[in-house]
């Protein structure tokens, strides 16, 4: 089997490349279980060469755009029963600033690769990365789950929640084996703040545990929806894995998520840093500093509070880890 994964240079591309690595198949649309002989990995950039790992998969790196054919052509390939991991996409903030270029990449990108992929026919497996920015505005509930209405209220969810639509669409009319993850915001990510209206919700993890201050753009109180990039993979893997008829004609499944505030945040930290079982830290622990952003907090207001996720748990995939196993995990995993 061949595995595409757009947005491979990324944080979660590099992870699910990983993650299938290890596991070295996946569950084909014959529900038999295929070995993975080759993973190509596209994006606009990576941040350093590849390492081969010691693997009978091969994994390939291609430099490009999904806004362009060329690239997609050279990374889906020809080869049918192909699986195509979507999570290339400009992130919300950056939405926000420059509309047109979100529509080239998040929309007429996804319709490229989802024209590419129907010629492939039905046995190629598309999973889609959506966002529960699909959610906003005076249809929000608490907690908002699959059969609330989307309404977004961000460029970035307008186009997530389009290519959701089309997800289902291409899938009901039998032209790819289509399926869609609505993600909560994911922690803790490594590396710096990025354009994202939700950066904040790993930085007022990672800065701290990295002795630095976090300025955070959102109150002490704001509640919103997170998971570990841990269960976002495996949730990944497991949505490309289910069988076609236990989805339905739903063909967008919303994570299961906790419902945090930096308030919590705070506690979480001070309990995986203190005690017997304490993670050590060469310097002091960082302090969380309110410092108000109008822009961030507008965006952040129209995005739901919490999610339930039950319909996901339901179909067999899980639930997320506590937040100080997730911070336990990230020092291991991104600072020890």
């Amino acid at each position: 089997m061949r595995v595409v994964i757009t947005g491979g240079g990324g944080f979660l591309g590099h992870q699910l490349c990983e993650a299938l690595m290890d596991r070295g198949s996946l569950i084909g649309q014959d529900r038999q279980v295929q070995a993975i002989e080759e993973i190509v990995l596209l994006d606009a950039a990576f941040p350093r060469p590849r390492t081969q790992k010691s693997s009978s998969v091969r994994v390939e790196q291609i430099v490009g755009s999904i806004e362009s054919q060329e690239a997609i052509d050279a990374a889906v390939g020809s080869q049918p029963g192909t699986a195509i991991f979507h999570l290339a996409s400009m992130v919300s903030g950056e939405c926000e600033e420059r509309f047109d270029e979100a529509l080239r990449v998040n929309l007429h990108g996804s319709m490229r690769l989802l024209e590419t992929a129907r010629r492939l026919g039905p046995t190629c497996r598309f999973v889609f990365a959506s966002s529960i920015a699909c959610f906003g505005g005076p249809a929000l509930k608490d907690p908002c789950d699959d059969w609330t209405k989307l309404t977004p209220q961000t460029t970035y969810g307008m186009t997530k929640a389009i290519v959701e639509m089309l997800i289902s669409d291409y899938a009901r009319k039998g032209f790819v084996d289509s399926r869609a993850a609505r993600l909560p915001t994911v922690i803790i990510r490594p590396g710096k703040p990025n354009a994202a209206a939700s950066s904040w919700a790993s930085g007022m993890f990672r800065e701290p545990l990295q002795g630095l201050d976090c300025l955070l753009p959102v109150s002490l109180d704001q509640r919103h929806p997170m998971t570990s990039a841990t269960t976002v993979i495996d949730s990944l893997i497991a949505i490309h894995n289910l069988p076609t008829e236990s989805i339905g004609t739903d063909r967008a499944i919303g994570l299961d998520a906790m419902s945090i505030t930096p308030r919590m945040a705070q506690q979480a930290l001070l309990e995986a840093t203190s005690g017997p079982n304490a993670i050590e830290l060469p310097h002091r622990l960082g302090q969380i500093l309110l410092e108000p952003d109008p822009r961030i907090e507008r965006i952040v207001e129209q995005w739901p509070v919490a999610i339930d996720g039950q319909r996901a748990v339901s179909l067999g995939l899980p639930r997320p880890a506590s937040l100080v196993e997730i911070i336990r995990t990230f020092v291991a995993d991104f600072l020890d």
